[in-house]
């Protein structure tokens, strides 16, 4: 029998590894790096002043900034990480504490002082996001708790997830839901019928989510509360949003990662403000200010009864901001108690408003792109686990190179559903692409059993437009024997090909000459992937010379970027620059044929792929791929179009 106990301890061992080399990694980002760097990689806010400043819990400033400039650009804060505050004047002075609200260009940050430093009136002040303990902490925490766990629901749902005891079903009749189809059916079935465990297999536009949502709502027939969680802030918004439109009464927990008036109502920050008892907690936290502040304009010279007043003013301020927190949380308990569904991010289910509770269900969405320790986190709280996801797409990112060959890219969701054969459905059905895009990535990961729905089966650029010629969904067109070598940047550690670049650039702007878009239809949104960061920067400076391209990048209808930032996403036009093209038939990051999945599955109407046939077909995925697009006669050699080309 496997020995899971060795197994979860060779995962805590795997997380101290890669909690050092991220802490790392950020050590030389931040140490390293101008206020103007850290800026542009979304770690600081410079400059900023102090807008408002009050008593929050335990007595502690709280304080909120406001930035005076790049008011848009994007950046990493979100609440409930560490973050300090700093000024630029000279010494590295800093002011540390946790974000706990955060608005467009605001942050507030609870400090973990009583009373502000001198040194914030000398220059300009800034805030630095500082390394994430907190995240370890709790995933630490969560695997030390599994580990010892005896006796328990957890011990039996760790046994169940990690294959060495067998989940347990009903056999309860569920109604067939109208909107879904088969699969998405026998999906929501497995769930409802589930004691234990239940897996939601997503190949990409199979309507997952759709999915998961219905089985959430079918659920909330028998459950009273139930908690959805996943990695990212953006999953968790979507399925907030989706839930809230469907009238479930819902919280979302931490920080949303974009405004929305349908998320930003259902954040518990304005589920309190909207409580029937929150005018006397504002009345009591501003008497209580109030008594603070008459206690501190006493001078520090002063005589007894001054000493004595100033105790005084200070009991009765100390004594109010007591009654504000139980009143706040009084408030946070009510609202709770009567929620139906709790969403937040994995690690946010051990948020303090949160911790001390338990779900009925816990379902964890892009379960397979999530680190197995931040997985335990909210299941430690379940009395049942939904995980739905695809682990034919990306996996979870880890940063240490040595974690990764160790196994902590392993998630939890492909050690049980590879190894409990029962508890999964996977979704058959894909709405996103036509039958040509789909089916590579059919006979390769989903052992050819996805469909591809009527809507889309035939749906190319000429369905879109006559303008365009029928029956091209996919080209791959091969630089081999061009002599279009990539090009090492040894420092970055990336590689590029320019002469590749340029030819697709120019492929696209040739499939789009003479094109005028139709106003009363959608625009053409079309993506351009590469995997080497060098190749991207390439691909962006040369778009800003080609006019039309430039227009479209400009009006977002054209995006360039890597596999990842484009996970989750579709484009009516994909093209991927594969970039390698050597002697040795080195292909790298290509190796991970899961990633490149991921790359082809984002197109709808077209897909097409630049590449050195003689370097690729050195790997048994591509040597596949570019039979497929002969017998699908999508092959064609770049000496063909290079007359054709400008």
């Amino acid at each position: 029998m496997r020995d899971i106990f060795e197994e979860l301890k060779q995962v805590q061992q795997l997380l101290k590894i890669e909690q050092e080399e991220d802490r790392q990694q950020y050590k030389i980002k931040s140490l390293k790096s101008s206020i103007q760097e850290r800026k542009d990689m979304g770690f600081c806010w410079y400059p900023v002043v102090i807008s408002k400043e009050e008593i929050g819990f335990g007595n502690k400033v709280v304080i909120e900034l406001e930035r005076t400039s790049g008011r848009d650009q994007l950046h990493l804060f979100q609440t409930g990480k560490a973050a300090a505050l700093f000024s630029n004047s000279g010494e590295r002075n800093t002011l540390n504490g946790v974000i706990v609200g955060l608005k467009r260009n605001k942050i507030q940050l609870a400090t973990n002082k009583e009373d502000l430093p001198d040194w914030i009136d000398d220059g300009k002040l800034g805030i630095d996001l500082t390394f994430d303990e907190m995240s370890y902490r709790e995933m630490e925490y969560a695997l030390k708790k599994v580990i010892e766990t005896d006796k328990t629901r957890l011990a039996e749902l760790r046994d169940i997830l990690l294959g060495i005891k067998v989940p347990t079903f009903t056999d309860i009749k569920v109604p067939e839901i109208q909107a879904l189809n088969e699969s998405q059916n026998d999906a929501v079935r497995k769930v409802a019928q589930a004691k234990d465990v239940a897996i939601i297999h997503g190949p990409p536009g199979t309507g997952k989510t759709t999915t998961l949502v219905q089985a959430i709502l079918h659920s909330l027939k028998t459950q009273k509360r139930l908690l959805v969680t996943a990695p990212s802030n953006t999953a968790v918004d979507l399925l907030t949003e989706k839930l809230a439109n469907e009238g479930v009464n819902v919280i979302r927990i931490g920080n949303p990662s974009r405004v929305s008036d349908v998320l930003l109502e259902h954040t518990l920050d304005a589920q309190i403000m909207d409580h029937k008892a929150y005018k006397d907690l504002k009345t009591v936290r501003k008497t209580a200010e109030e008594y603070k502040r008459m206690a501190y304009q006493f001078k520090r010279k002063f005589g007894h009864e001054e000493r004595m007043q100033r105790q005084l003013y200070k009991a009765e301020s100390n004594r109010l901001l007591d009654e504000a927190d139980n009143i706040e949380h009084y408030i946070t308990e009510d609202l709770l108690d009567n929620v139906q569904v709790i969403t937040c991010t994995l690690v946010g289910a051990a948020n303090k408003a949160i911790r001390h509770l338990h779900y009925d269900t816990v379902f964890i969405d892009e379960a397979a792109q999530a680190l197995e320790p931040a997985c335990w986190v909210p299941i430690t709280r379940a009395n049942k686990v939904v995980l739905a996801g695809d682990h034919c797409q990306l996996p979870p990112t880890v940063k240490s190179f040595l974690a990764d060959q160790k196994g902590l890219s392993i998630t939890l969701f492909e050690k049980c559903i590879e190894r409990q054969k029962d508890v999964s459905v996977m979704l058959k059905t894909q709405y996103r692409m036509h039958h040509h895009i789909m089916q590579f990535s059919n006979e390769q990961f989903y052992n050819g059993e996805l469909t591809a729905h009527e809507s889309v089966y035939n749906s190319d650029l000429h369905g879109y437009d006559t303008f365009f010629k029928p029956g091209l969904a996919v080209e791959f067109i091969d630089t081999a024997g061009c002599g279009y070598n990539e090009v090492v940047n040894p420092e970055a550690q990336s590689s590029a090909n320019p002469e590749e670049a340029d030819l697709l650039l120019n492929h696209l702007q040739l499939l789009l000459k003479d094109y005028e878009q139709d106003e009363e239809v959608a625009p053409l949104k079309i993506g351009v992937i590469a995997p080497y960061r060098a190749q991207i920067n390439y691909l962006q400076d040369r778009v800003e010379h080609m006019p039309h391209l430039h227009e479209l990048y400009h009006k977002r209808e054209l995006s360039i970027g890597t596999v990842d930032s484009f996970q989750g996403q579709e484009r009516d036009i994909i093209y991927i620059s594969m970039v390698r093209s050597n002697e040795t038939g080195e292909i790298g990051f290509l190796s991970d044929i899961r990633r490149m999945n991921v790359g082809m599955t984002r197109a709808k109407k077209k897909l097409v792929i630049v590449g050195d046939s003689a370097t690729l077909t050195h790997h048994p995925y591509y040597d596949a791929f570019i039979k497929y697009t002969e017998s699908i006669n999508a092959y064609k050699s770049a000496w063909e179009l290079t007359e054709c080309l400008p």
